[in-house]
C-alpha cells in the first residue's frame, strides 16, 4: 500500500483534524495493515472500528458495510447533486461532533472541512472574517462574547469549513 494518504477533496487534511490516525490495526474492509485508520463517525448497522483511508476513498467500506461517514440530509436540503452527496457521505472521512455533524455548503457545493476552529478564528469572526452558518444572526458582540469562553474541542464547538469556489470561511456550531 502507498504511504501517501489518498486525497479527499472535501476533507483535505484528515490527519490534522484527527479523523484519521496512525495505527497498526488492520482495516476491517480490506484486511490490510496500512498504518492508518479512521477514528470519526461511521453510521452502519454493524459496528465497524477500523477502516483505512484507501477503503474510504474508494467507497469500498461504505458499500461493504452499507454505511456513511456523515449525514446526507443537510446536503440534500442544500440542493446538492447526488454525485456530491455521495462523495461526501461515502468517500470522505467525517468528523467528530457533539450532536450529529452537519457538513456545510456554499456556492452549490460541499465545503472543505478544515477542523475545529481556533480561538484566533473566533476573534476573526468578530472582525467579519467568516460567519457561523446556523440560521441565526450573529453580531460582533456575540462573537466577542463567544471568544471569551471558546476552547477548541469544547462546548460549544465550532467546525471550520472553506468554500472550494469563493474561498469564504464558514463555521458550523454544535454543543453538548
Amino acid at each position: 500500500m502507498a504511504t501517501d494518504l489518498p486525497i479527499f477533496k472535501y476533507h483535505p487534511n484528515p490527519l490534522a483534524t484527527g479523523s484519521i490516525v496512525q495505527s497498526p490495526v488492520a482495516c476491517e474492509c480490506c484486511g490490510e495493515k496500512t498504518g492508518y485508520i479512521y477514528k470519526a463517525s461511521f453510521y452502519a448497522i454493524e459496528e465497524v472500528n477500523a477502516i483505512c483511508p484507501w477503503c474510504i476513498r474508494s467507497g469500498k467500506a461504505a458499500e461493504m458495510f452499507k454505511g456513511s461517514y456523515s449525514d446526507d440530509w443537510p446536503l440534500q436540503q442544500a440542493g446538492l447533486s447526488e454525485e456530491i452527496i455521495s462523495e461526501v457521505t461515502e468517500r470522505t472521512p467525517g468528523f467528530e461532533s457533539w450532536q450529529q455533524e452537519v457538513w456545510l455548503t456554499h456556492c452549490n457545493d460541499a465545503c472543505a472541512y478544515l477542523g475545529d476552529a481556533s480561538k484566533d478564528d473566533v476573534g476573526k469572526l468578530a472582525d467579519g472574517i467568516g460567519y457561523i452558518d446556523d440560521g441565526q444572526q450573529w453580531s460582533s458582540e456575540n462573537y466577542l462574547e463567544l471568544g471569551k469562553y471558546y476552547e477548541s474541542k469544547g462546548s460549544p464547538a465550532l467546525y471550520k469549513f472553506q468554500c472550494l469556489h469563493c474561498q469564504k470561511i464558514l463555521f458550523g456550531i454544535d454543543a453538548c
